[in-house]
């Protein structure tokens, strides 16, 4: 059972504090007042601009305690909206946290879950500041605000990609949803979370976005959380254009000798990697610190998303991915139509 409100918070605060890192004077945001008091005071320089995201974690919808080690649902808790930061070509500064836990969690599996939050918060420099606690009447849930800055008009958007331009992604696919439906396939086996750190511990692409933000190498930019098809259908949405994507180019992931598909990299989601946009004549390297950056297809006029196939026949690309309220069917569905 998890200690009385005001012994969790001070455990929380606590811990906070020792995890909390050095900040540099530079810094574009620096915490003055975190937990402890009515609201937390933040101090922001001149000539940046605030970015904020939240996100849910929700028991039985994004983890499950039985398959997911609280350290593990910790981390992607704070990942989540670290992505979101990163999407922008942002650099998180803080992070705020709202957790309802059930009266019979153990004290140990609340414990273990800030440990993943606070160590991952460290290492990316993100000072927990302040949040809310809960009893939940089911489940855990746990939502994460987290806050950052991004020089002034160099936030990159979704809605700015223009028809020639490129489009890269970040790293391999696939591999979190093909462990997922491993996981469902077979609900009594424990799969060993340091195998698989790309389900478990995911890793938000921030020093990535920070190099294409300083370089000024994207004209777009999204994270693909909810899958690669249906987070490129929503930048073409918001830059009213189109795509085309190459099947041959899309980076499909290994996963511990098991097979992972192209449905799985298209349409799984859980990727927390970076799509983007690149006009033709920029450039850009093959890799950054050791993550792939991979030419998949290009910006179109009109509004239709496609993938050109090996066989020379060029399908519609449904969205499919991550939906509340719906889960689509992973799948590459369309009547064929040949190559023009």
């Amino acid at each position: 059972m998890p200690i009385p409100e005001n012994r969790l918070i001070e455990r929380i605060a606590r811990a906070s504090e020792a995890a909390r890192p050095c900040v540099r004077r530079a810094a574009p945001a620096r915490v003055l007042q975190s937990i402890g008091d009515d609201c937390a005071v933040l101090s922001m320089l001149a000539g940046n601009e605030i970015l904020v995201t939240t996100d849910f974690s929700l028991e039985g919808v994004h983890f499950r305690r039985e398959w997911h080690p609280a350290d593990s649902v910790g981390h992607r808790c704070l990942v989540r909206g670290l992505s979101d930061i990163a999407a922008m070509g942002g650099e998180p500064s803080t992070a705020f946290l709202s957790l309802a836990l059930p009266k019979e969690l153990p004290q140990r599996w609340a414990d273990q879950f800030f440990d993943g939050l606070l160590t991952t918060a460290n290492k990316v420099g993100v000072t927990l500041a302040g949040g809310d606690v809960a009893q939940s009447p089911a489940g855990v849930m746990a939502d994460i605000t987290v806050i950052g800055t991004v020089p002034d008009s160099k936030a990159i958007r979704r809605s700015t990609a223009k028809p020639g331009d490129r489009i890269f992604v970040s790293g391999e696919l696939g591999a979190p949803f093909a462990l997922l439906e491993q996981m469902y396939a077979a609900p009594e086996r424990r799969f060993r979370a340091s195998s698989y750190p790309a389900h478990f511990y995911p890793q938000a692409q921030l020093a990535l976005a920070k190099f294409l933000r300083e370089k000024q190498i994207p004209s777009a930019m999204i994270d693909i959380s909810d899958g690669l098809s249906i987070d490129l259908a929503r930048l073409c949405r918001a830059s009213n254009v189109g795509a085309v994507l190459q099947e041959n180019a899309i980076p499909v992931a290994s996963l511990n000798r098991h097979d992972v598909e192209l449905r799985h990299a298209l349409h799984g989601g859980d990727e927390y990697q970076l799509l983007f946009t690149v006009p033709q004549g920029r450039r850009l390297p093959a890799e950054y610190k050791g993550i792939q950056l991979s030419l998949i297809g290009y910006i179109t006029e009109g509004s239709e998303v496609s993938i050109e196939h090996e066989n020379g026949y060029t399908t519609e690309l449904p969205a499919d991915g991550w939906q509340h309220f719906t889960r689509a069917t992973a799948h590459i569905n369309g009547r064929p139509k040949r190559k023009s």
